[in-house]
Parts: structure tokens; C-alpha cells; sequence
């Protein structure tokens, strides 16, 4: 019977750099992956080009990680963003900066990444087995005794490493295996919701498709509570699809509709659009204003053509009122004001989410009050480990993700690898 000091659990990021750190403490690492190859998730993310990390200062960093972000602070001390970027250009992958600190391979290709993580552990003699499916994770009276193979066949290991991932993206084979396995050790599994994911709305304009494919640049969404006030806002650009909402500011806002609507009795949820969010509301008022008084004898709805998005004007016409014909020389009070009041407030309900197979991330997950920030140890069963989208930790898109499942995996990895080898000391 084969018997290693540490095992892994998936070959996703998080599992692949766990393994790596556990055998450059001199352990002998089994990594075990269900599916037929490594990195398969890892392999699309980044629409394909894989972004390795975000180069942004480490407060920063665990800003636009909101689900857990404090949680890294340890974990980022050891291995970082910047750890990361040196590990990648220490294995001959260059990498470049994009918009937002972004880090891509120069190869703009993922497999670069994949094949080099691969490598690397190869190189360092892990053991890596595809076609592994995992039954069940063996625990003892008091410590993590090795892991039960599907197939029936037992592995002993004086640490196991669950790297298993969440529920998002599932055809790369994050299915939520490893949930039960924490389970059964005595962890909490807190609700598991999707996050990063397309917004839902039955807004009679969004049932009719109206807006469908308009796309809005630089303006600002927000979630709002049940009293009107927002709970996070981002600015940038979204888009209207046939079910509701997408777009980077979109998905980054989608995370906090659960939160709402549970505390609002399961009503739907309250979003709003600022579609100048670099103007006030007395500034962009004059503006249109003179814009109209330029041209007075012309209907509004052609002086605003160009300044506000033709296919959305006759939906602010309608909403306030405002006939679209209406000219500057017959513009009333009252229905002008609640125009420009809409530009700066546009607001729909929502009623939830798009599903996991939607969503770039997963919410919930490993309960990190039973979890050591510091190594990634289970409180509640010695030798169990976690790592990447498992733990309850979930960031916005743009590399975060990504630097927490490599930080948390090498974390992971290094102290696992550390208290086996002191295991198998204490054991000669």
C-alpha cells in the first residue's frame, strides 16, 4: 500500500500550487484529480489567457475580495501577489500588465500557465494522478488518517490537502465534492450561493427585449437596501441582455442581491444606475439644458441623440413623463426635472441571479472561523487542510480569485508539507 506524507485533493490552481509547496519542504505529495487532465478551469479563465494575479498593493487587494478578504491577510504575508508574479517569471513564464493591475502571461495564453504549474510539480517529484476520484476523506480518533479512492483503494497520508473548488463553472469539474468531506470532519458549510454572475429582472422592458445588447460605458450600479440606500456600487460598463443584466459592474454587484433579499423577507431587490456618474445632479442639469437651448425649436429626443444612448431615451421619455417631441421652447418644470432625476437614478427591480453553471465564483463555502489563516488548517481535525474556492472566500473577477486560490494553496501546501514530514519524524 502506497503511503504519502501529503495528499491533494483537485488539480484546479489552488490544488497544483498546494502540491508544489508541499514538496519543496521535501514532502512526497500525491496530487488527485478526478477528471482526465490538471488545470482544467484554470486552462479557461481569463477568457483563455489565464490572469495569473493582480498587481495592486495588498490593502487594495483584499478590498475586491469582499467575501473573506481579511481572512488572507496571513496568507498573502507568506505568498502574495508579488510571490506570485516572481514564481511565474522564476519559471520562464513573462508576464504583462493590463488595465486595473490585471497580470496576464505574455503568451496571452492560458496553457502557458497550466503546462508551467505542471512542470514545476513534476519537477519536484509530485505524484500526479488523473481518473482519481476521491470517495471519502478517512479520519481517525484524532487526526486525518489518508483518503478512500472510488474505486475502494485506500491511500494513507499524514495531511490531506482539499483543493476541490466550488460549485461554479461545473463542467470543469468543480461540483462541490469536497462540501461532504469538511462536513464530516465537523466543519460548517455556509450557504453556497453564486456570485460573479449575471443579474435576473422581470422588468416588463427587460421581458420585451427592448434594451437588449445596449451596452452602457462608465456609469455607476448600485445595490440598494430596502430604505433606498446603497449597499456597493461600482462604476464602469454593463450591459442589458434578455434576462437582465451583465458587464463587469454588473457581475461585481451580483454577490450582495442574496444578502439584501434575505433581510428584505425574500422581496425582490432594488438596483439603480447612474449614468453620469461624473456629474452632479445641478451639473448635469445646466448641461443638457444648454444643449436643448441651443437648438430650441428641436424635439428633445433628437437634441439628446448623442449624448444619452438612443435606444434607451424613449424608456426615460416614458418614466417621466416627458413628451420625446417635446422642444425647448415648451419644456415644463416638473416632468424636466424628474428627466434629469432618472439620468442619475435609473431604477429597475431584480428578483436574484443567473445559476452556478453562470457564475464565475462561488459564495459560501468552509466556514473560516474553523480554519488557521495562518496555515490553512483545519481547527477541528488535524492533518485536514483547505484551499482556493472551497473556504468561504469569494472576490470580483479581474485576478483576485485567482491570487487567493494561489495564496491559500501555497499556504496550504508548505505547512502541510511541514507537519507531515515533523509527523513522520515524531512517528520514527
Amino acid at each position: 500500500m502506497k503511503k504519502y506524507d501529503v495528499i491533494v485533493i483537485g488539480g484546479g490552481p489552488s490544488g497544483l500550487m498546494a502540491a508544489i509547496a508541499a514538496a519543496e519542504q521535501g514532502a512526497n505529495v500525491a496530487l488527485l484529480d478526478k477528471g482526465d487532465k490538471l488545470g482544467r478551469k484554470l486552462g479557461i479563465s481569463g477568457g483563455g489567457r489565464c490572469n495569473v494575479t493582480n498587481n495592486k498593493d495588498i490593502d487594495e487587494l483584499i478590498a475586491y475580495i469582499p467575501g473573506g478578504g481579511r481572512f488572507l491577510y496571513s496568507a498573502f504575508s507568506l505568498f502574495g501577489n508579488r510571490d506570485i508574479i516572481a514564481f511565474f517569471e522564476n519559471l520562464g513564464i513573462a508576464l504583462k500588465e493590463e488595465d486595473n493591475g490585471r497580470m496576464f502571461p505574455v503568451s496571452d495564453k492560458a496553457k502557458t500557465v497550466v503546462d508551467a504549474l505542471i512542470g514545476k510539480a513534476r519537477s519536484l517529484g509530485v505524484k500526479l494522478l488523473v481518473h482519481h476520484p476521491v470517495g471519502a476523506i478517512e479520519y481517525g480518533a484524532d487526526r486525518v488518517r489518508g483518503v478512500k479512492l472510488a474505486s475502494g483503494e485506500t491511500l494513507p497520508a499524514a495531511s490531506v490537502i482539499v483543493a476541490t473548488g466550488g460549485k461554479s463553472v461545473p463542467h470543469t469539474g468543480s461540483t462541490g465534492d469536497g462540501y461532504p468531506w469538511a462536513a464530516a470532519a465537523g466543519h460548517t458549510i455556509t450557504e453556497l450561493y453564486p456570485t460573479e454572475v449575471p443579474i435576473v429582472s422581470r422588468e416588463p422592458f427587460i421581458q420585451s427585449r427592448e434594451l437588449q445588447g445596449l451596452s452602457l460605458r462608465d456609469v455607476e450600479l448600485s445595490v440598494l437596501n430596502p430604505k433606498g440606500k446603497p449597499v456597493v456600487s461600482h462604476r464602469g460598463d454593463m450591459l442589458f441582455t434578455h434576462f437582465g443584466l451583465s458587464g463587469p459592474i454588473a457581475l461585481r454587484c451580483s454577490g450582495f442581491i442574496r444578502g439584501v433579499k434575505q433581510k428584505n423577507g425574500g422581496a425582490d431587490v432594488t438596483m439603480a444606475i447612474d449614468l453620469f456618474p461624473g456629474e452632479k445632479a445641478g451639473e448635469l442639469e445646466l448641461r443638457l439644458r444648454q444643449l436643448a437651448a441651443a437648438e430650441p425649436k428641436k424635439a428633445l429626443k433628437n437634441v439628446f441623440k448623442g449624448t444619452l444612448p438612443e435606444r434607451l431615451l424613449p424608456l426615460l421619455f416614458q418614466r417621466t413623463g416627458l413628451a420625446a417631441d417635446t422642444t425647448y421652447e415648451h419644456l415644463p418644470k416638473e416632468p424636466w426635472q424628474q428627466f434629469v432625476a432618472v439620468l442619475k437614478n435609473f431604477t429597475l427591480k431584480v428578483t436574484g441571479t443567473r445559476s452556478f453553471e453562470e457564475a464565475f465564483v462561488t459564495g459560501g463555502g468552509v466556514n473560516l472561523k474553523e480554519v488557521d489563516p495562518r496555515t490553512m488548517g483545519s481547527k477541528l481535525m488535524p492533518g485536514l487542510y483547505f484551499c482556493g474556492e472551497i473556504l468561504d472566500i469569494h472576490g470580483y473577477t479581474g485576478g483576485y480569485n485567482i491570487t487567493a486560490a494561489f495564496a491559500t494553496g501555497y499556504t496550504a501546501g508548505h505547512h502541510a508539507g511541514l507537519a507531515a514530514l515533523e509527523s513522520a519524524g515524531r512517528d520514527a
